[in-house]
This record gives structure tokens, C-alpha cells and sequence, in this order.
């Protein structure tokens, strides 16, 4: 008894440290269809038809939920013509084999076959495709952030009713809406057992707005108590906004029961006080959360917290969401700073505090806009306050922008300083000497580890009269521009590595090899994306880069004729999105898997491998891709499930080598069996290196050891045509 009451107090009676849940079968065969509806009460009925079949998930979409994704890339245009009545029902089976699967699937559809629908009921057993129906479901909530009001917040409450009454509940939640003008409203749930989720926005800066959300929530309590008998809480925590309700809820007897209970476990009501049991009628209008503007970048955020298992320093010190609710307090202090309600001890601490939990320990990864509803990237963020914050240096990144030919032979002197250092001294006092320079200097010195690269050496491009710098290769061979980014020009491969080869070399044997002739841009040593200047918000000076190298590549690809391969997945993602639209760029990635893998014949290894897929690759879509190509090449690939980005940020390992430390702390343990490692950043392979204890590189390396060529001269004829007049 006391464990069922410990449980139903959400926190109030006690701590729970630990709990044993009794888990339901994750079967491997999954079906799910988008069932639409002219009406919510057919939508409804087909609720309570369901509930006797064979479905794993019911979850119930009103009209202005629908309407809400309807625009979004993917959505079928029907949607946009539903009526105003219109619902959907998101129905999922599962079943332990696939002919079972397909029973359930026949019993369900024949369950509704009396009813109406939109749309001929179609189930998928393609996880891409019912991916996309839970994606929708999933994005209800958010999606009424993306449309709210700046400085508005969005309210999200859990209510129950009877599964028979549940359409005529949705249509009195649907009046109250209006009666209290919420006209963006929506509605969605886990139909199956009368659990609905409503949600709106509300401003709460008048009391005139403060009045309307009492009135609902008043509204709302009678509604589903008095009418029918239901739940004013279905899943989620009671909390404050619930609390004046509970009363009306359990009645007085029972409420009394609950004081009485909450007394004799907690006499000194320190365990979550005030919520569930609060005798503050107006508990719920107190303490309300604003969400303050505080830039557009991010001011879109509902602080739902889907972005955060994705960042990478979310161990060490700020989450994306934890960024942008601290920069809206700096942003709300700052407007009240001339004010009554000035607090400039609180705001200077605030903004002196963020310069290091929020700016320098930012990888600006954009991983969270890949898991954000509403898709905000909260580096765009980080960069525009570096951008102000480094304004006084733009005159000086602009010279390095323009004489980036000199600022790469002297990267490529210095590593190659410290690799002769390292082999005269020794790693156990290299390591010594450099800590201690790092500490004495406060931090200004960057780090040294013993996978640093060597210094690579220079690119022996042919000499050629014309601007496009042939190698070796026949007239016949396909071609393909090669455009090696500044870390592959100038970072070799670490003291110690079993293979010596550059990237540049290695990836032009490997497109020799697969029987292209490969082409270099000219005066390659100032050709940059412009990614190091854009990473600290110098935008100026990284949009001078990349124009310089739009117009190169422009013109030695023939507007676009020739493809271009890039061999850094985050210069990739850059120029991807700077470049002019002729210019058919491909990462190696991309280039491997549409152009290597018919070319090439693998023999797989049965190594175990390490996979890391950079976070850039990732916001290309690139993971199913690279997987294949892995898979191609050995047997046993290892992709370590807690590791998102690394953290490594270009130049952070070496300036703030602690983020790099934090995003990669299980990595050691999760590869430990494996031979070597392999990405597609020569930065981040730095990191890697160092923190797993195996050396990384890139995917190259392994798909130019795992294979022989293959294509006859005729072939390659054949493939020089295709691709001169492929379009992007």
C-alpha cells in the first residue's frame, strides 16, 4: 500500500532513488498507418473499434494539430484540404514475425471498414516512412511554439476521459478554445485510453492575460470533473497548475486523506511542497514563466529540452536549451536595466558566467537543430555573440583571410616543429613541457597530445598551362575536381601511425584507382571555406573565402561540368550551403557511395572497426551512407551509441580541451576491442585518437586498403559521360 501511495505522490512522500519497471516486448516487426477522418466523432469511434484489435498505439490528431505540420517538407498536399472537422488517428501494430504482423494488420483494417475515411487506410512497414507519421505526432507540441507570439509560452496539459465519451470531450474542449479566444489550440493524444494532450500559447504581461488563462483552466476543471467524471491529470506530474483543482477532482473526504498522509510522511514539508497538495487557490497564477525575446535566432525555443542529449558539452556545462534560457534572463535584465527592477550585480555575473558555460565551451556543432522541432541551431547563437565579441579583430581576420597562403605554411612549419620536438624529447617530456606552458599561461597555450599530425607535405599538383592542374590519367577517364580543405593540406598523419601517407595522397591513389583523372584548383594553399573564421563569427572575412573559391571552382569545373570532392565533412556542409547551385560539390561520403562502390571491388575484413559520424556528416544525412560504405569494408563496425559530436570543434581541443575530454569520456570503453578508427575530419580524428586509445582516420585509409579496382577502359569512357552531364 505505501508503495503504490509512495508512487502516486509524485515526489511529495519521499525520494525515490531507484525503480524496477516491468518492460512490454519491443517486437521487431512494426506496421503503422495515418488514418484521416472527415470528422472528430468518426475519428472518435474509430477509438473505441480499436481498442478491441490488435494495435500497439492510437494517438489522435485534431484539425489545427494537422494543420500545424501541413507546410512541412514531406507532408502529402491533401492535408491542406481536409475539412475543418477533419482528424487523424496515427495507429501502429507489432507483432513477433512478419505473418502475424500481416494478420494484424488485415484484423484492423477490416475493424474500420464501416466506417468513412478520407483516404484509403494504407499501412507501412518501411521505418523511414512510419518514422515520418511519428515525427508529426511527435512534433505537435512544438510545432505551436514555432507559430507563437515572441515573448508568449506555450501551455501543455494531460486530461482523461471514457474512450465513449471521448468525442463529445474533444468537441467541449474544442467550445472552450473558442470562448476563451486560444484560436491556436490543438489537441493530441494517446487516444486508446482517453488520454488528450491540449496545447496553446499565452502571454502573461497583463493581468487581462492572466484573467483569460484562470478563466480557462477554471473551465477546463469543471468541464472534465463535473461533465464527465474524467481525469484532470492522465500521465504527467499534477504540479502547480493542477493543484487549486485537486479537491474538485478527489472530493473533500479524499483530499483531507491526502494532507493527512502527506503530514505523517513529511511533518516538516520539505519534500516538493506545493505541489500536488497546495492550499494556495491561486497557486497556478503565481511565479509564471515569460519567455522573454532574446534573439531571433533562438527565440523560436519552447525550452522542450529535445535538443539536449545531442550536445556535447551537456556534461560539462550548458545544454542548448540551458543557452537559451540563460541568455533570455541576460536579455530580460538588460531591458529592465534602466528600470525599478534593475538588478545590474545579477546581469554583469550572469554575462561574466556565460562567456565560459555558454560562448567558449559551444561546439556550434548544430547538432541540436537535428533533433529541434522547430529546428534552431543554437551555434548560430554562439556565433553571433562571438561576432560581437571579436568585433575589434575583424580588420585583422580579414589580413589572415588574405594571405591564407602564409597563415598555412606556417600551420604546416609549426606542426612539423613539433612532431621533430616530440621525436627528439620523447612523449613523457613533451607532455611535461607542454602542460606546464599551457598552465603558466593561463590556459593560452594550446594543448599538445601525442596525436597531434605531423606537418603534411605540400601538394604536387603538375604543372599545366591551363588553370586546371591534371595528374596522370587518360583523356578518356571521368574527372574530378579535388579540392583538399586547409586541415588535410597541412596536417599530416601522427607520429606513430602505421601508414605515413597524406589524405591528399591517399585519397588521389584511391580516385586514381577507381579510374578518374583528378584535377587540383590552382594556388591551393589560400583556398579555404572559410569555416575558421565563420566558427568565431568572423563573417565577413569567411564569406570572402568561400567567394574565393566559388569562383575557382566555377570556373575550373566549366560552370559546373565537373564534379568536386571535398575531403572534410565540415568544409563540405559549408560550401554546401555557400556555393553557387552549378557547382556539383561532393563530400567523400557522398562521392564514395554514388561513384566508389560500382567501381571498386571490397573485400570486407573481419577487424573490428570504430565508426565516428561527425556531426556534420550527420546534419548532411550522411549516417545510412556511411554505414554502408563501412559495412563494405569489415564485418564488425562499432559506432559507440553515447557519442554525438566530439567535441573537438575544430580548435577547441587544443583551446578548450576539456570539451573535447566530456563529449568523449565513454568512447575509450565502448572501442576498446577495435583495431583502428574512422571519420571524415582530420580534426576531430585528433580527439579521437587521443581519448580511445586507437589511432582514427579517414574512412579513405580503410576503403583504399579494403579494395582493387575494377572498371576497364570502356567503362571508364562510359562513366566520364555519365558523369559530364549528370545535374545536381
Amino acid at each position: 500500500m505505501l508503495q503504490h501511495l509512495m508512487i502516486g505522490s509524485e515526489g511529495t512522500l519521499g525520494f525515490m532513488s531507484e525503480i524496477t519497471y516491468r518492460t512490454v516486448d519491443e517486437h521487431p516487426n512494426k506496421a503503422s498507418a495515418l488514418i484521416f477522418f472527415n470528422s472528430v466523432r468518426t475519428t472518435c469511434d474509430a477509438v473505441a473499434i480499436l481498442k478491441k484489435t490488435p494495435v500497439s498505439a492510437v494517438e489522435l490528431m485534431d484539425r489545427a494539430g494537422l494543420r500545424s505540420v501541413e507546410d512541412k517538407p514531406g507532408m502529402p498536399d491533401f492535408m491542406r484540404e481536409l475539412p475543418e472537422d477533419a482528424a487523424a488517428l496515427l495507429v501502429e501494430t507489432r507483432a513477433a514475425d512478419p505473418a502475424d504482423l500481416a494478420t494484424q494488420v488485415e484484423t484492423i483494417k477490416a475493424s474500420l471498414a464501416g466506417l468513412t475515411t478520407t483516404r484509403p487506410i494504407e499501412f507501412t512497414t518501411n521505418p523511414e516512412e512510419y518514422a515520418k507519421y511519428w515525427a508529426i505526432r511527435k512534433g505537435l507540441f512544438p510545432a505551436v511554439g514555432a507559430i507563437r507570439l515572441t515573448g508568449t509560452t506555450v501551455i501543455i496539459e494531460d486530461v482523461a476521459f471514457p474512450v465513449e465519451q471521448l468525442a463529445d470531450a474533444v468537441h467541449d474542449l474544442h467550445q472552450l478554445f473558442k470562448k476563451w479566444h486560444y484560436n491556436e489550440a490543438l489537441i493530441f493524444g494517446h487516444a486508446l485510453e482517453g488520454n488528450l494532450h491540449f496545447v496553446f500559447t499565452q502571454a502573461f504581461d497583463t493581468q487581462e492575460e492572466i484573467d483569460r488563462y484562470d478563466g480557462l483552466m477554471e473551465d477546463v476543471a469543471n468541464m472534465v470533473v463535473g461533465t464527465y467524471d474524467g481525469s484532470l491529470k492522465a500521465e504527467h506530474g499534477t504540479g502547480r497548475n493542477m493543484a487549486p483543482f485537486v479537491e474538485l477532482e478527489w472530493g473533500k473526504d479524499a483530499y483531507q486523506l491526502m494532507w493527512e498522509l502527506k503530514e505523517l510522511l513529511d511533518p516538516n514539508a520539505i519534500l516538493n511542497p506545493g505541489v500536488v497538495l497546495n492550499k494556495n487557490s491561486h497557486v497556478h497564477l503565481e511565479n509564471l514563466k515569460p519567455l522573454p525575446a532574446a534573439d531571433p535566432l533562438v527565440d523560436k525555443c519552447i525550452e522542450c529540452g529535445f535538443c539536449e542529449p545531442t550536445c556535447p558539452s551537456r556534461d560539462l556545462t550548458l545544454t542548448p536549451r540551458q543557452r537559451i534560457v540563460i541568455w533570455r534572463e541576460i536579455a530580460r535584465l538588460e531591458a529592465e536595466a534602466s528600470g525599478p527592477k534593475a538588478d545590474p550585480e545579477r546581469l554583469a555575473e550572469l554575462r561574466k558566467e556565460y562567456q565560459y558555460q555558454g560562448t567558449e565551451t559551444c561546439a556550434a556543432c548544430g547538432l541540436c537543430s537535428t533533433t529541434c522541432p522547430v529546428g534552431i541551431n543554437t551555434g548560430d547563437l554562439t556565433r553571433a555573440i562571438r561576432s560581437q565579441n571579436n568585433e575589434k579583430h575583424t580588420k585583422l581576420a580579414q589580413w589572415l583571410a588574405d594571405h591564407y597562403g602564409t597563415l598555412a605554411k606556417a600551420s604546416r612549419f609549426t606542426f612539423a616543429a613539433a612532431d621533430m620536438t616530440h621525436g627528439l624529447i620523447g612523449t613523457q617530456a613533451m607532455t611535461a613541457i607542454t602542460g606546464t606552458a599551457r598552465k603558466l599561461s593561463g590556459g593560452r597555450i594550446q594543448q599538445w597530445t601525442p596525436s597531434m599530425p605531423t606537418g603534411a607535405p605540400k601538394i604536387k599538383a603538375p604543372a599545366s598551362a591551363s588553370n586546371a592542374l591534371a595528374t596522370t590519367g587518360s583523356s578518356a577517364a571521368p574527372k574530378v575536381v579535388y579540392l583538399p580543405s586547409c586541415a588535410s593540406r597541412t596536417m599530416g598523419p601522427a607520429r606513430g601511425e602505421s601508414d605515413q601517407t597524406s589524405l591528399a595522397d591517399k585519397t588521389e591513389a584511391l580516385l586514381r584507382k577507381a579510374g578518374f583523372e583528378v584535377i587540383y584548383p590552382a594556388a591551393m594553399d589560400n583556398l579555404c571555406c572559410g569555416m575558421p573564421f565563420q566558427s568565431k563569427g568572423m563573417f565577413d572575412a569567411a564569406d570572402s573565402k568561400s567567394a574565393e573559391i566559388e569562383k575557382v571552382l566555377l570556373e575550373i569545373t566549366e560552370n559546373g561540368t565537373l564534379p568536386v570532392y571535398s575531403d572534410t565533412s565540415p568544409c563540405s556542409l559549408l560550401l554546401k550551403d555557400k556555393l553557387d547551385s552549378r557547382i556539383k560539390l561532393y563530400d567523400t561520403v557522398d562521392f564514395i557511395d554514388e561513384f566508389l562502390l560500382d567501381r571498386l571491388i571490397f573485400t570486407a575484413s573481419s577487424e573490428p572497426v570504430a565508426l565516428h559520424i561527425t556531426c556534420s556528416a550527420t546534419r548532411m544525412g550522411q549516417a545510412d551512407k556511411l554505414k554502408r560504405i563501412m559495412s563494405a569494408c569489415s564485418t564488425q563496425v562499432v559506432i559507440p551509441d553515447q557519442i554525438t559530436c566530439c567535441g573537438f570543434a575544430g580548435d577547441k581541443g587544443f583551446s578548450t580541451p576539456e570539451l573535447n575530454a566530456s563529449a568523449l569520456r565513454t568512447l575509450k570503453g565502448a572501442v576498446h576491442e577495435c583495431t583502428a578508427g574512422y571519420s571524415t575530419s582530420r580534426t576531430c580524428e585528433i580527439g579521437l585518437s587521443h581519448h580511445s586509445g586507437i589511432d582514427y582516420k579517414s574512412i579513405i585509409y580503410l576503403v583504399d586498403r579494403c579494395t582493387q579496382p575494377i572498371m576497364s577502359k570502356t567503362a571508364s569512357t562510359e562513366e566520364n559521360n555519365r558523369i559530364q552531364t549528370q545535374k545536381s
